[in-house]
């Protein structure tokens, strides 16, 4: 979907087509009715203040990374495509430990970077890049002013990136990678992301590993001929080229 044509109406068709093509017409009936009384119940004040979730983050580092401040109009866009969810920091950390690989032979990629939270933290490590890929262009910009807020001083790796495009689209580099996902999108577009990460690795083999956190669709990212699950937890999974 071209991102300079993101609409509520056009998102709203592009969900009916899918859902109706993956599941029928009743089905996608009864999801859109599940979206919309999802979306009416995130607009209520108690779920605002649910969306704030840790706010310590941002208090430390003087940025905007929850989803408590995205406005109705992208939460809705959220909804249809994908809802922004930021990642705990310790989390985070957590699974960076259990890479055990050299940062800083590696480009890092997350797929629907929202915000940007994963971006800084991911920042935090000697990575060589830190890239970001977004669909919502309100979400990016926060993601962009708070690249320019996050300290020089913590920041460990090269260039952080956050750009605004379609995932399903995007291009790896032919360079080693770690492919960070934290649930970021619906079935069919994480099929064609992983599809396309499958064909870069055949035309330019290289190590990549993939962390797939909160793997709603685990058995995709699984079913990649090119990648082997090496750990994970409840939470998270990892797997790994044999490169």
């Amino acid at each position: 979907m071209d991102r300079h044509q993101i609409s509520i109406g056009r998102s709203l068709r592009h969900y009916w087509k899918r859902e109706r093509a993956g599941s029928g017409r009743l089905a996608a009936v009864r999801e859109l009715a599940h979206v919309g009384w999802d979306f009416l119940r995130d607009s209520l004040p108690e779920r605002k203040r649910q969306r704030y979730g840790d706010v310590e983050y941002d208090w430390e580092f003087r940025v905007d990374t929850t989803s408590a401040t995205v406005t109705w109009r992208t939460r809705l866009l959220g909804h249809l495509h994908s809802p922004y969810q930021p990642i705990e920091p310790q989390l985070f950390r957590e699974i960076m430990a259990a890479l055990e690989i050299e940062f800083g032979e590696f480009t890092f990629i997350d797929i629907g970077s929202g915000k940007g939270r994963a971006l800084l933290l991911a920042a935090e490590f000697p990575f060589r890049r830190v890239i970001g890929i977004e669909l919502l262009p309100e979400l990016n910009s926060v993601a962009l002013a708070n690249i320019g807020k996050f300290s020089r001083e913590k920041r460990a790796c090269g260039e952080v990136q956050a750009v605004c495009g379609d995932a399903a689209e995007f291009v790896f580099p032919a360079v080693p990678l770690v492919v960070f996902l934290f649930n970021p999108l619906p079935e069919a577009a994480l099929r064609m992301v992983i599809e396309n990460l499958e064909a870069s690795l055949r035309e330019y083999p290289r190590p990549v590993c993939v962390i797939y956190a909160s793997p709603v669709f685990e058995e995709i990212v699984a079913g990649c001929s090119a990648l082997n699950r090496i750990g994970g937890t409840r939470q998270y999974s990892l797997f790994r080229t044999t490169v």
